[in-house]
């Protein structure tokens, strides 16, 4: 466990560096920016032994890997994220367990969430995922469909908007990736001029391993990194 301690040790050091240099060269503060570790398909032991780490808070794209995972304290008491697509069959295991769902991508789930909720008489803090590139593909919602969602998410009192996510498309260049990211910056703050009572624009999250440097650069506040900390991921062959 000390060289796996070791590995992660070295790997995160290395990204809070790269993660000081974007913020400065873009005129920034780094601690305004929270990493974020995507810990898809990781066990509880490594998960814990990274939470010793400089790493903000946990992402899972999965429930069951979210709620094992909290129930188990590898987080060892830092936020646990939703950061993949919410199925609304799913969300009683989800409210009131993730401190943030990162991936509200439909009305259907908005009201899903709302219901819930208000039957645990809570208030669930969200992102709003958009679909910047309008790929089929992927969840979220357009960027055209954004203002009168917003408009959707404000009726609701159980649920608080605190921000946007994205994952732009994959295998762009460099210019193409920051004129994605550059995109969701404009849409954060215009939104952030809306001024209903229950939404906040405090967290944009974008950016991952291969690209988080260039998210920096452009306004992310929440960077997603998983590979660049733990590795490349292992699928065990299905049975």
């Amino acid at each position: 466990m000390n060289g796996e301690f070791d590995f992660l040790k070295e790997n995160v050091e290395r990204i809070r560096e790269e993660m000081t240099r974007a913020a400065q060269t873009a005129g920034r503060r780094p601690e305004e920016i929270l990493l974020c570790a995507a810990c898809k398909t990781r066990t509880v032991e490594m998960v814990r032994a990274s939470a010793a780490l400089d790493i903000d808070l946990f992402g899972e794209n999965h429930v069951q890997e979210l709620v094992e995972k909290i129930d188990a304290g590898a987080y060892l008491g830092k936020p646990g994220h939703m950061i993949g697509h919410l199925q609304t069959n799913k969300v009683k295991q989800v409210v009131g367990r993730a401190s943030l769902i990162q991936s509200l991508d439909s009305p259907r789930l908005l009201l899903a969430l709302e219901k819930e909720a208000a039957k645990r008489s809570l208030i669930q803090d969200v992102l709003v995922e958009v679909n910047i590139g309008r790929e089929e593909s992927k969840t979220g919602i357009s960027p055209e469909e954004l203002w009168p969602f917003l408009e959707q998410a404000a009726a609701q009192p159980h649920i608080r908007v605190k921000g946007l996510m994205a994952i732009p498309p994959a295998a762009l260049d460099e210019k193409e990736s920051r004129g994605y990211f550059a995109a969701m910056r404009k849409l954060f703050e215009q939104a952030d001029t809306l001024g209903y009572p229950n939404q906040s624009m405090e967290i944009l999250s974008m950016g991952m391993s291969d690209d988080f440097s260039n998210a920096i650069l452009e306004g992310a506040t929440l960077v997603r990194v998983g590979t660049a900390i733990y590795g490349p991921r292992y699928y065990p062959p299905k049975k």
